[in-house]
């Protein structure tokens, strides 16, 4: 397969299935930005052959320049495979993450209302345009804006009833994915995990 497609490399009868997509468990391999060969697993593979580290699952012969580039390519290799499968799943309801995302954080505001530049400061991954987004959102009928009464130069978004029943209808999708892909983490780890990332972003 190509660059920028997905390979699946097992018929385990454990798949999910996740609205409209079928979601493998953890052996999906994406095959994006780097577009290098990897060892040649097929679906009789042994679990010898597994990567047991980035180095051997993008096939690289050299170790890293140093740790922090493996950590960081480590997080964008996994961000791009754990994210696929659910823009496959937004994108079968008809939003995409962001709209999703913005959606969540506008219902919860719930009848007071949000306004537009507070939506791009909770929004987990930071949106050039929110106005554009929520716009989006508004003529899909899933929110609706409005001025405040005290002060007409404040707009804030709601959202609609269509919109609710959107977010209940994706959300136990998105619940289980979360399950699907991380599950296999234990309580402890993904504790470990998150600590870790947190304090990435944040050094002391």
């Amino acid at each position: 397969m190509g660059c920028g497609g997905i390979v699946n490399l097992s018929e385990d009868p454990a798949d999910r299935r996740i609205g409209d997509f079928q979601y493998i468990k953890v052996r999906l391999i994406l095959v994006d930005t780097l577009c290098v060969e990897t060892h040649n697993w097929s679906m009789g593979s042994s679990r010898a052959s597994a990567p047991r580290n980035l180095q051997q699952e993008v096939g690289k012969v050299e170790p890293f320049d140093q740790p922090e580039q493996e950590a960081y390519l480590n997080l964008i290799r996994t961000t791009s495979v754990l994210a696929d499968a659910f823009t496959s799943l937004f994108k079968s309801y008809g939003v995409s993450d962001a709209q999703y995302n913005a959606l969540r954080i506008i219902a919860s505001a719930g009848r007071v209302g949000i306004r537009s530049e507070t939506v791009g400061e909770r929004m987990v991954a930071r949106d050039p345009d929110t106005t554009r987004l929520i716009d989006r959102l508004q003529k899909a009928g899933l929110v609706e804006r409005d001025r405040l009464s005290d002060d007409r130069r404040c707009v804030v978004a709601r959202v609609t009833a269509e919109g609710r029943r959107l977010l209940r209808r994706i959300t136990p999708h998105v619940q289980e994915l979360h399950q699907v892909q991380l599950g296999h983490l234990s309580r402890t780890q993904l504790r470990q995990f998150n600590a870790l990332l947190f304090l990435a972003r944040h050094p002391e």
